[in-house]
């Protein structure tokens, strides 16, 4: 047999000995749950209070994330040698990621050149965003725990873009950015004689225009709306299958059961997810704005 199989033998023996030993301790009694709300992990509760504004776990993810888009880099940059170390080739190869397939591959490299420091943060940012929000950190004040007579939040995992607040305010943001370049570009009346295909008269054209009216509009949904189900559905599953369903359900034994799935799933979210959106939302970002400005529709 192979250390391969060895391994996954043993990884086998060991879930199932201690699924057999959750049935023998706890057994399939059923247990009632009155205070285990899953939608209260997404719940933002005021900690700080400034009238108009309030800082909540929300703010300080964005926060996070806003610091480390912006320190990483500037960290980095000071630190470029001519013999590339293992973290610059990786910071290399996310840059050509960022420059050559998302912007240069979506527009012009006059347009490219402008517009790069734009995209490139926006995808940084949901990067680190999506990333901060798969690490548990004490922001669950709805169960404190209490530690030498001190109240400290119990720790949790939440995403900023889980909250449709924040892709819908990033989304508004690109569609301003596309919009006010078509104009710039083409004038208003360009850029909206833009939207008609060439040759298209009549009343199909003005048919046609209202339907590239409100197929911009729907943009802005297409974008949130795809980063934060995404990103809410993932956060969801990981916690249903990491102990959140044995506690609604009220049975132990389907906690030890699926808690390997949550971690595989947890890993999924992680290792591919969190980057894809990132890469996806800063992707259609480039692409509508090269289209803003590109002669034929």
């Amino acid at each position: 047999m192979t250390t391969r199989r060895k391994v996954l033998l043993g990884i086998a023996v060991a879930y199932f000995a201690s699924l057999f030993a959750a049935v023998l301790i706890f057994g399939f009694a059923r247990n009632d749950n009155d205070e285990f709300a899953p939608q209260n992990e997404f719940k933002l509760d005021t900690w700080i209070d400034l009238g108009p504004f309030s800082i909540n776990k929300a703010v300080l993810y964005l926060f996070i994330a806003a610091i480390l888009t912006a320190g990483t880099m500037l960290w980095i940059s000071k630190r470029m040698q001519a013999k590339p170390n293992r973290v610059q080739t990786l910071v290399e190869l996310l840059y050509t990621t960022m420059r050559d397939q998302i912007t240069r591959g979506n527009m012009d490299d006059r347009m490219a050149r402008k517009w790069f420091p734009f995209i490139g943060t926006l995808f940084l940012f949901i990067w680190f965003s999506n990333l901060i929000g798969y690490i548990p950190l004490p922001t669950n004040t709805e169960h404190p725990f209490t530690i030498a007579g001190v109240e400290i939040p119990s720790f949790a995992i939440y995403a900023a873009t889980a909250n449709i607040s924040v892709p819908l305010v990033l989304a508004l943001v690109v569609f301003i950015a596309y919009t006010s370049e078509g104009i710039r570009a083409k004038g208003v009346g360009g850029y909206l004689k833009s939207l008609i295909p060439a040759g298209v008269t009549g009343f199909m054209a003005g048919f046609i225009f209202v339907l590239e009216i409100m197929s911009n509009l729907m943009r802005i949904l297409s974008l949130s709306v795809r980063l934060f189900a995404n990103m809410l559905a993932g956060h969801m599953i990981i916690l249903f299958m990491s102990g959140g369903l044995a506690v609604i359900l009220g049975v132990t034994g389907i906690g030890v059961a699926l808690l390997p799935i949550g971690l595989v799933l947890y890993l999924f979210e992680v290792g591919l997810v969190a980057t894809l959106q990132a890469f996806i939302f800063a992707t259609l970002s480039a692409i509508y704005l090269g289209g803003a400005v590109a002669e034929s529709h």
